[in-house]
Formats: C-alpha cells, sequence, structure tokens
C-alpha cells in the first residue's frame, strides 16, 4: 500500500521550513530556507513578503522529493506562521506595497497614544484580550495606510490586501491573483486587535479605530477545516489547516485540555496555558488569545506570556558582536563559567513584552567590571532567557490561582542543556522536553491531519507523545533568590534608560 502523509509549512520569524511527518508524527523529510532581516532604522523590523513566498516556492517541493513522495501522497497541509508580521498586498498584481513590518517592530509606539484618544485601552482589551501596545497587527497596518495617502486610497477603493504571513502564503498557494483564497484562522485573527475576542469576527468599533477598510480583510475560518487546495508550487494538496505558530506548539505538545501548558524557545519564547471554552481575563499582564477552533465546535481559548527576545538575543550575539560563530557555542562559552560574574543582560530590543508591557524599555548590559569575559557575558545571554520565563510563570501562576508544577518545552533552543537546566533552576520545577522539540510544525501537521481524517481523534495524538529529557532544580534557593532580586533591579534600569532616552 501506498504510504500517505502530512506535511507542515512553518513560516517563522528567521525561516520557512516544509517539514513531512508520518501516521506515529515522525519528520521523514525537512526543507529549510533563511530570509534576510531588515533594519533600516532603529527598533524597524522587516521582511521582504516575495522572497518568504520564494522560499515556501522552493522548501515544499524539495521537502517533497526528500520523503519520495508525489503530490497524491501528501493527505494534506498545515499552515503556521509568525503571527502579528503584517503584509499589505496589491490583489490584482499580487505585489507587496512595501516590506512586510515584523511582530517585534517597534515604529508604531507614537501611535498608540494617538489610538488610546480614540477608545479606551481598556475597553480594547475587554473587546481583544490585547494591552495597547504595538506588537499587533493593527496599529502597524494602520502606520502603513497613514504614511502614504495613495496607500491609503487604493486600500478604500478596494485594490488592497492585508494578512499576516498565513493569508499571504495561503492566498499565494491557493492561485495568488488567479483567484487566490483569502482567509485566516481564529488563531490569527486574535493577533490583529482587530478581532472581537467573543464573536470571533471582525469588530466594526475596532476597524474605525484603526481606519481599517473592511474589504482589505480576511475571511475568519476555523483553525482546523479544508480552506482549499494548492494550485503551485505543488497542486492538488488540501491546506487541512491554519494556525499561529505558538498555538501550533501547544496543539503539538497535545496540550488539547484546560490546565494544560507550554513554552516555546525560538527568536523569542512564548508561554500558553490552555484555559479551554472559557474566556479568561489576565489581571497579570498576559494575553487572553485563541488556542484553536475545530470545525463547528466551541472556540478554545488560552492565556498567553509573550517574550520577543529569547534566541534572538544568541543570533544578535553571534551576527552583530562575533561573540560567537555558531548558536550552539553560546552553550560551550557559558559551561566554562560557573556563574555571570555579576553581570545581567535586558534584551529590551522590542521594549519589554509580558507581563510589563513597556514600549519604552531599551536593552542593558549592567554590572561590568574587570573581571567580567565574554564567557559570563555568554552566560548572562542564556540567563536573560530564564528570567524572563521566571517573569511570565509568576504572572501565569497568579492569574491561575495555583502553582505550575512542572514545565513542557519546545523549541530550537531547547537543545541547548544548559539553558533548560538554568529554567529548571530559577522557575523550582522541572522542565521536561518532548522527543519531537519542533512541536510548531507539528502541531500544524495533526491540526491538519485531524481536518481530514488522517488521525481519527486527540487521544491518538496523545499517545505519540513522548518524553526526551528531564532537568530539575539544583540550584541554592537563597542564591535564586539573591539574582532574582539582581534581574529585577536591572529590568527596571532598562526602563530607566529607555525614558531617558525619550526625554
Amino acid at each position: 500500500m501506498t504510504a500517505k502523509y502530512v506535511a507542515a509549512l512553518d513560516q517563522g520569524t528567521t525561516s520557512t521550513r516544509c517539514m513531512v511527518f508520518d501516521h506515529q508524527g515522525t519528520m521523514v523529510a525537512l526543507s529549510q530556507r533563511e530570509h534576510h532581516q531588515h533594519y533600516p532604522k532603529p527598533g524597524w523590523v522587516e521582511h521582504d513578503a516575495a522572497e518568504i513566498w520564494a522560499i515556501v516556492r522552493q522548501v515544499l517541493p524539495q521537502a517533497l522529493s526528500d520523503a519520495g513522495a508525489d503530490p497524491a501522497q501528501i493527505v494534506a497541509l498545515g499552515i503556521t506562521n509568525q503571527r502579528e508580521t503584517t503584509v499589505v498586498w496589491d490583489r490584482t498584481t499580487g505585489r507587496p506595497v512595501g516590506r512586510a513590518i515584523v511582530w517585534q517592530d517597534t515604529r508604531t509606539t507614537d501611535l498608540l497614544v494617538e489610538v488610546a484618544g480614540d477608545i479606551d485601552p481598556e475597553q480594547l482589551r475587554r473587546r481583544t484580550g490585547l494591552p495597547l501596545t504595538g506588537y499587533f497587527s493593527g496599529p502597524k497596518l494602520r502606520w502603513i495606510l497613514d504614511r502614504d495617502p495613495d496607500v491609503r486610497a487604493r486600500a478604500e477603493r478596494g485594490e488592497l490586501l492585508f494578512g499576516t504571513m498565513d493569508s499571504w502564503i495561503t492566498w499565494n498557494l491557493t492561485g495568488g491573483v488567479d483567484g487566490g483564497i483569502h482567509v485566516t484562522d481564529v488563531t490569527n485573527a486574535s493577533r490583529t486587535m482587530l478581532m472581537n475576542l467573543e464573536t470571533l469576527d471582525w469588530d466594526p468599533l475596532l476597524l474605525r479605530v484603526f481606519r481599517v477598510p473592511a474589504s482589505m480583510l480576511p475571511e475568519i475560518r476555523s483553525t482546523i477545516g479544508v480552506v482549499g487546495r494548492t494550485v503551485g508550487p505543488v497542486a492538488g494538496i488540501r491546506i487541512g489547516a491554519i494556525i499561529g505558530d505558538q498555538q501550533s506548539s501547544l496543539f503539538g505538545q497535545t496540550a488539547f485540555d484546560a490546565g494544560e501548558a507550554k513554552c516555546t524557545f525560538g527568536t523569542g519564547s512564548f508561554l500558553l496555558l490552555n484555559t479551554g471554552p472559557e474566556i479568561v481575563r489576565s489581571s497579570h499582564g498576559l494575553i487572553t488569545t485563541l488556542a484553536h477552533k475545530i470545525g463547528d465546535e466551541p472556540a478554545v481559548y488560552a492565556l498567553e506570556g509573550a517574550v520577543a527576545v529569547a534566541g534572538g538575543l544568541v543570533q544578535w550575539c553571534r551576527d552583530s558582536l562575533g561573540l560567537i560563530r555558531t548558536s550552539a557555542e553560546i552553550e560551550t562559552l557559558a559551561a566554562t563559567v560557573p556563574d555571570n560574574g555579576g553581570c545581567y543582560v535586558v534584551p529590551a530590543f522590542s521594549g519589554l513584552f509580558a507581563p510589563y508591557w513597556n514600549p519604552s524599555a531599551q536593552g542593558i548590559l549592567v554590572g561590568l567590571t574587570a573581571f567580567v569575559t565574554k564567557a559570563h557575558i555568554a552566560r548572562a545571554v542564556l540567563e536573560a532567557s530564564a528570567w524572563q520565563t521566571r517573569d511570565v510563570m509568576d504572572a501565569m501562576n497568579a492569574d491561575a490561582g495555583i502553582p505550575a508544577v512542572s514545565l513542557a518545552v519546545d523549541g530550537g533552543m531547547t537543545t541547548d542543556n544548559l539553558l533548560m537546566q538554568m529554567i529548571a533552576d530559577v522557575l523550582d520545577i522541572p522542565v521536561v522536553r518532548p522527543m519531537m522539540a519542533e512541536t510548531v510544525a507539528l502541531g500544524a501537521a495533526y491540526a491538519a491531519g485531524l481536518a481530514v481524517g488522517y488521525w481519527p481523534d486527540r487521544q491518538v495524538l496523545r499517545r505519540n507523545w513522548q518524553r526526551a529529557a528531564e532537568w530539575r532544580p539544583t540550584i541554592d534557593p537563597a542564591r535564586r533568590d539573591a539574582e532574582l532580586a539582581s534581574w529585577r533591579h536591572a529590568v527596571s534600569l532598562a526602563d530607566a534608560w529607555g525614558h531617558r532616552a525619550t526625554v
């Protein structure tokens, strides 16, 4: 019998990849390409959406070739993506009006003051689950439209389309200018600041606040359910799921029930807690978001703590500082010293996200003495991810009312064993990594496979989950408390430096 597979297209912040999975959830092929990062001004981060689509056209057929599979053997394709990154393109030519504004970008900070004059930030939070910050797509889209009168006029005439990366890719995969389907799903729509959490539809009041013509917007669909078939670069594959990357990771960890959580360590880090069909409002700086929606079933919600810079800090040390030659070297270098030598790094490159939501904060390196070496700095770089996780976990525990007893982790940074031990130490709970650490792509594959009956139910997927490694706390509690106090002081200095820079 001819083997059948599910494919996942994972469009991330630094690269795009296509993975092919078998019925056991085992990866049988992977094709990946990085794309360029553009930093035209301090705080500005951009991607070339046309370049990303060109990469999709490369990695999708390559992955199928590497798997030895023809298109008829792929029962479904799942699409997962960096979420808030904003693309506007011409529906007739298919060309973007400019580079995509990436989720890390901070250019809309000043615009938020004007938005706050049009809507009470608390009312906005009630409708969307989101704080008023430039992290989300709505402010980015308004900035694009306000900056160029010609672009706004074209949008008002119905000539332009808006979407996050899932919409851009799906539109192109299904034909583009020749009948491409303009859709998104509830998880991605919930990151735009334009969707109402309760109705799961575009909110007319928010469209007025952000001055967005409704004709630009994609149709909001369920996460799991066939939206169409691919036209190119490989024709005839059913697109069975569209899901934001962090929600996809939650699904890939098989955290299907309320109370189950995970943390993904990639360019940023993202801690999500499934809250079931209940909309839980955070009072400690977390986001209320959609976890997923399966067909006509009730939507499943989540609380999320988003950290802007985790693996991105390691990449910065490699590319901008030349401190290391490869990202993997950070662990080796950091392990040559027993501690950080008294220095701390607060990577507020895009301000601080959860639980602080402080767009003015700026990155700092503090505690330097002649004793400090690049090894100490490398250790402080890894510790920054651990301490940011602690900040988010404290907020999650406060909102949930009971403390977490363990943390499931995934993502590229989980191959760093020293970092995983640091996280166990600062959280004072076990940290568990599954056999398949790339759960973002796996979650999209699971979702797409469920849509077409490749897997009959979620319980089958749970049986695929296997533990690969576990780290338990080893640090002295007094040392943990002292270092936590130092970290919190460093965060306050990042805030103070940011305010000084804006005076």
